[in-house]
């Protein structure tokens, strides 16, 4: 659920990390969620946005079981971001189901 969740927020997510990516980034590598090859690439990535951008594209690549968790507990670690961390507790994983599989009818 949760990956469904930051998929959604994905616009917001690159445009909001860029500043912290470089400490989530540690802590996933700490947590072995990515791998020192993913560490370089992504500090060889000079603009944070798209720092940001190649993270989350990463993680919903990765065979990891806890990414996101862990990507959500990285967040969390950062006390600027604890908007963030609401939003992302807020978006109601019922509501996100339904808009997934709802499709217009063309009516």
């Amino acid at each position: 659920m949760l990956k469904l969740k930051f998929q959604r927020l994905h616009k917001t997510l690159v445009e909001s990390l860029d500043v912290y990516c470089i400490n989530i980034i540690q802590s996933l590598f700490g947590e072995a969620v990515i791998g020192v090859r993913h560490l370089t690439e992504l500090g060889n990535v000079n603009d944070a946005k798209q720092q940001s951008n190649n993270l989350l594209i990463l993680l919903h690549t990765s065979k990891h079981p806890q990414a996101f968790i862990r990507l959500y507990l990285a967040i969390n670690e950062e006390p600027e971001l604890q908007w963030m961390i609401k939003m992302i507790d807020n978006i109601n994983g019922h509501t996100l189901i339904a808009q997934q599989y709802s499709e217009p009818t063309g009516e």
